[in-house]
């Protein structure tokens, strides 16, 4: 089943196109991943999809209901975790869980049952009577995911939820992230982080210049547009820039360093091995950062 179905989704800003005629959908249950780089066009399509940013054209429909007639109700059975901190900072840590219960309309024994819960789940009962300013980056972050679960949703939206945040902190929400993807919860997620991505998406797409460019579950491609493994090289030689050339080679020229990829179970890398490792390189898994890379180039942007 399909909670989120789009259709040739559009949106403009005068002459500019942000999102220019993508579709997907995301199941019950998956954990969905939208990547890009800056100004791919992600942000303003995950926000189409919770009704934030209305469509120029396309459609989508979330639970079955239209988001241009019905987004009160597909908003009620949603969570939203911004990128930017949108925590009060006058209140503290329970009664930003406990505030934000009211909007929809949920006994106060409830709600109380429910923060309890949340402040659990994210470690945070010892914050309890903090306030916001008090809190690190990576304690705001989880109580925005524990307030964005609040209303117990079925479908949670993610904006960059780990940027900023330093690695201790970002492995401490994925853990969370992860418990909830057992627990079924369905996930729509955007970030920079590859190795969070990868980690966490069943499937995901990479947009890049307001389209699709390709998807899929991020082992296949990897395969398919990197692969099983990396040989990382300095300094190459020119005999070792004519072999990648002339032979049935996947790789990338980056000038002081060359990647080659390659099966590790094949001859290839045996053969760069014993002929071209004589002082510095590095075998390594290919990854999602490596199709990332591939397909969206290594150029900087303006």
């Amino acid at each position: 089943m399909s909670l989120i179905n789009a259709q040739n989704i559009v949106k403009r800003f005068g002459s500019f196109t942000a999102v220019d005629g993508i579709s997907f959908g995301v199941h019950k249950g998956e954990f969905f991943g939208l990547l890009g780089p800056n100004g791919a066009g992600k942000t303003s399509a995950i926000r189409m999809t919770y009704g934030f940013s209305p469509l120029t054209s396309g459609g989508m429909h979330l639970f079955g209901m239209d988001i241009k007639t019905q987004w009160r109700q597909i908003r009620s059975r949603l969570g939203i975790c911004h990128q930017d901190n949108t925590l009060d900072p006058d209140l503290t840590v329970e009664q930003n869980l406990l505030i934000y219960a009211r909007y929809f309309e949920m006994d106060k024994a409830r709600a109380k049952a429910r923060a309890e819960e949340l402040l659990k789940f994210f470690a945070l009962r010892n914050k309890r009577g903090d306030k916001v300013m008090q809190l690190s980056g990576g304690l705001a972050r989880r109580l925005q995911l524990a307030r964005a679960l609040m209303p117990e949703p079925e479908l949670i939206i993610l904006d960059e939820p780990t940027t900023g945040l330093d690695p201790q902190s970002r492995h401490q929400v994925w853990d969370r992230l992860l418990a909830l993807k057992k627990q079924g919860l369905t996930m729509l997620l955007t970030t920079h982080y590859m190795e969070e991505a990868e980690s966490l998406c069943n499937r995901l797409v990479i947009m890049d210049q307001g389209r699709i460019i390709a998807r899929g579950r991020p082992r296949d491609l990897i395969e398919e547009h990197a692969a099983e493994s990396v040989i990382e090289i300095e300094g190459p030689g020119e005999e070792l820039k004519t072999y990648v050339r002339q032979g049935n080679v996947k790789y990338d020229d980056l000038g002081e360093r060359i990647l080659i990829y390659t099966d590790s179970r094949g001859d290839l890398e045996n053969e760069v091995r014993n002929r071209f490792c004589m002082e510095s390189c590095l075998f390594r898994a290919g990854n999602l950062e490596d199709v990332f890379l591939r397909l969206t180039g290594r150029e900087l942007r303006e």
